[in-house]
């Protein structure tokens, strides 16, 4: 492979506090190896629509503390054509971009193996709030949402417990209940309910009902986004919406709170910053190994690197969205680890569920 002389940086989907933090670290570590860095302007569009700016050392500064991204983001239909890619590929090509950092989720990784297909070599970093790429112990932007939910529902316990009230509140995450379940425990929740694991509704309700009993005035209900019910009509309802209606109908005063995008915003915390800084340098290192087509990931506390098609495929493993012919690249022994992540990120989640019943009373 030719030497690396320019590196493109890019974020894309929905932003993470700690996004900053590893555009930095991109940008510093490869101006540190003598490789000029590019940002690229709202994602994958800012490579279709060749909106770029190069990027010296001050450019980045003062950046780490900020949440969003200051290379912003878009979602870029666009980009998944063929006329959107061999766009995007000209623009590197007449800019002499010869690899792509591409920070975000699972869409984000999705767009850079399209890019490492074409030739240009790209490297991608887990940003997303949801921490649901499931190869991955942890993404960034994390545990600046669980912060972020817990200092929320500290405020609101003030008011509950000076109301004698209930509030059931619904938290990002998409179909990943993991912010919920966290801050649920962190937050000292009567009841976490999340979509990984099913639950008893009725066992919740008389839980609380038990509880305002034995004189519980104040009381929060953690509920992750992708739990739904369906009407008689078979239309999806958020079931926090639902919950806090029974709650009403056993005579308690209930409400409903979405702090929704809030949770997506604010400082980063330490955790982020630090993670978003390693794992930036480390891409920045892959890159010049010329190594692409791969996620920086952690695992067990080490920042590591995982082919991204392995990543994206032990993700829809995981979520059992895999569909035919989607193992026929792996071998057996890819398989049976992406089995051992899936395993792995399961017994995670049932400990952290187990520990939140054993606590909610």
């Amino acid at each position: 492979m030719a030497q690396i002389k320019k590196i493109g940086i890019l974020s894309s989907g929905g932003d993470a506090p700690g996004m900053n933090a590893a555009i930095r670290a991109v940008a510093r570590k490869a101006i540190q190896m003598g490789i000029e860095p590019v940002g690229v302007i709202g994602g994958y569009k800012g490579l279709v629509d060749e909106d770029l700016k190069p990027l010296s050392s001050c450019d980045v500064s003062n950046i780490v503390n900020r949440g969003g991204t200051a290379l912003y983001t878009a979602r870029c239909l666009e980009f998944q054509t063929e006329e959107g890619m061999n766009r995007a590929i000209a623009t590197c090509k007449r800019n002499n971009i010869d690899a792509i950092v591409a920070i975000g989720g699972d869409g984000t990784f999705r767009g850079a193996t399209d890019l490492a297909v074409h030739g240009i070599p790209t490297v991608g970093v887990t940003g997303t709030i949801d921490n649901d790429i499931t190869a991955t112990d942890y993404t960034v932007g994390f545990d600046t949402a669980m912060n972020t939910v817990v200092e929320l529902v500290d405020k609101l316990r003030d008011t509950c417990e000076s109301h004698s009230r209930i509030n059931v509140i619904e938290v990002m995450g998409r179909h990943c209940g993991q912010i919920a379940l966290c801050a649920g425990i962190a937050s000292g929740a009567i009841a976490t309910i999340i979509p990984e694991v099913p639950f008893d509704e009725a066992e919740i309700l008389n839980r609380i009902k038990t509880a305002r009993e034995d004189g519980k005035r104040g009381m929060i209900v953690m509920v992750s986004e992708g739990v739904f019910v369906k009407d008689g009509q078979g239309n999806e309802i958020p079931y926090g919406e639902v919950i806090t209606n029974k709650i009403c109908e056993m005579g308690l005063d209930a409400k409903f709170v979405r702090p929704a995008h809030i949770v997506r915003g604010g400082t980063p915390t330490l955790r982020d910053r630090l993670t978003a800084t390693k794992m930036g340098v480390k891409a920045v290192e892959l890159i010049a190994e010329g190594k692409s087509n791969l996620v920086v990931i952690e695992n067990d506390g080490k920042i590591e690197s995982l082919d991204i098609l392995f990543a994206l495929t032990a993700d829809r493993m995981y979520k059992g969205k895999l569909k035919d012919g989607d193992l026929d690249k792996f071998s057996a022994e890819d398989i049976k680890a992406m089995e051992a992540i899936s395993e792995k990120r399961r017994a995670e989640i049932a400990e952290l569920y187990a520990i939140a019943n054993d606590v909610a009373h």
